[in-house]
């Protein structure tokens, strides 16, 4: 019996694969080839050459990889032109080995860098034992990250997604059913959102509703109706909108990411949560980008003193695996029903222990500490190094989320550091360059950063003219 149940399960593995009568095309399955392992005596040589064999059987050129794009994905991005293999620190290389520093993160995600120890332990230790359940049933490292995420915030329990646009719609739909829930009598309990100029809070319908900028939403009107926008930081234009049996809910970014970079004033929040609390509406901080230890304090509304009744979070929180999250109050859960809200894959085994990794990492004090120190000294140096150009107007961030604000757009400026071995972003109308660094820079690698925005600054001469 044993003989034969071996032989049943090896058989596969012997037997060539066959064609498909199901598929448009016929697939070419010999396209994909293995390529050998080379040994290297050099760190930097051994990286490079992992790189270039990730690529497999598109070769080792950024153009073919580039040509393929074009011709499989949905043209949803406007990519810049590498093609990214490997990653090591704050290091990232190329299909061809190229290497670059990397002040992107992924767009603010990998706050512990490319390739972390402990973050890779976690991954592989969890998927070695379970990987996916779904929500049906319960699982350990869903609990274990619950526990520290209320364990570490104004909240008292969690709600997990798969993204930061996600995590706003459960918000959305949280705040409306506790207007429901908290004026069971009322045949119209408010329904209305408060959202502000500059504003990023997602894709999907409904927080594509929240966002401001008219271009994301334009081509998928009509959105979730009932979206006030004011502009950010104004409070006597704030207090007008904020009316009681109307407004559900304010949602607002501490720290604007993708708007430019722009810091809320103590004075604002604390409005906005007086605001709130005179017209029974809920505070919904977005921190999916500024939360985390990217502003040195592990929440971004820590700076303020100033606690909202639901914060969304996402980017870093599981080190570049999907995640995302709502913490709420006991006041909002209460009012949250089984099946009002769900998700398939939201708080998976894999990726909740990827994320406590992250967490018990970021937030020990003296990461945090060294976050703010190495944000200071960036900032400093930023504007240092700066003051004399023409073309600079603002310097601005805290920690480690700066943005430099020009007179011109700043995509030939990140280009030209692309160009240079420096990975940047844009923010705002194009004029920002946002820096979102992992978390562990050294000073030396923010030096190195600041030495190539400083050489690549003349292109923005002939951009003025």
């Amino acid at each position: 019996m044993q003989n034969a149940m071996s032989s049943t399960f090896q058989a596969p593995l012997q037997v060539p694969l066959s064609q498909s009568g199901n598929l448009r095309r016929q697939i070419n399955f010999n396209v994909v080839k293995r390529r050998p392992m080379v040994a290297a005596a050099s760190v930097n040589v051994e990286v490079n050459d992992a790189a270039r064999g990730s690529a497999g059987g598109l070769g080792r050129n950024n153009k073919e990889v580039m040509e393929a794009e074009k011709k499989l994905l949905v043209g949803t991005y406007n990519r810049a032109p590498v093609v990214l293999a490997s990653g090591k620190g704050c290091k990232l290389y190329d299909a061809e080995g190229r290497e670059y520093l990397d002040l992107s993160s992924g767009i603010a995600v990998n706050a512990l860098g490319h390739g972390d120890a402990d973050w890779i332990k976690a991954v592989v230790d969890q998927a070695n034992v379970l990987t996916h359940v779904s929500n049906m049933y319960y699982s350990i490292p869903q609990i274990e990250l619950a526990k520290r995420l209320v364990a570490c915030s104004f909240a008292d329990r969690v709600f997990f997604s798969n993204t930061g646009t996600e995590a706003n719609e459960a918000a959305i739909k949280f705040a409306r059913k506790f207007q429901r829930h908290s004026n069971p009598d009322s045949k119209e309990p408010a329904t209305e959102f408060v959202s502000f100029t500059n504003s990023f809070h997602g894709r999907t319908m409904g927080a594509l509703a929240l966002t401001s900028k008219e271009h994301y939403r334009s081509p998928f009107e009509p959105v979730m109706p009932g979206v006030n926008f004011v502009e950010y930081g104004n409070i006597e234009a704030t207090r007008k909108l904020i009316q009681p049996g109307k407004t559900a809910a304010v949602f607002v970014e501490p720290i604007q990411g993708e708007g430019g970079i722009y810091s809320a004033t103590k004075e604002f929040l604390q409005f906005l949560r007086n605001a709130c609390d005179d017209a029974g509406a809920l505070l919904v901080f977005d921190e999916v980008q500024c939360g985390l230890g990217r502003t040195g304090y592990l929440w971004a509304h820590e700076h303020y003193g100033i606690f909202p009744d639901i914060m969304t979070l996402a980017k870093p929180l599981a080190g570049g695996l999907p995640i995302g999250a709502a913490l709420v109050t006991e006041k909002v859960a209460s009012a949250i029903n089984y099946g009002d809200h769900g998700s398939t894959f939201a708080g998976s085994p894999l990726v909740c222990n990827a994320a406590i990794a992250v967490l018990d990492k970021i937030s020990n004090p003296a990461f945090l500490a060294g976050v703010s120190k190495k944000g200071h000294y960036f900032k400093e140096t930023l504007k240092q190094k700066l003051a004399r150009n023409p073309h600079v107007k603002d310097v601005r961030g805290l920690g480690l989320i700066i943005g430099i604000e020009f007179d011109v757009s700043a995509t030939p400026l990140v280009d030209a550091c692309r160009d240079s071995g420096l990975l940047i972003l844009t923010a705002g109308k194009g004029n920002v360059v946002r820096l979102v660094p992992p978390l562990i820079i050294s000073e030396q690698e923010l030096d190195q950063a600041v030495e190539i925005l400083c050489k690549t600054l003349p292109v923005l001469d002939s951009n003025s003219n």
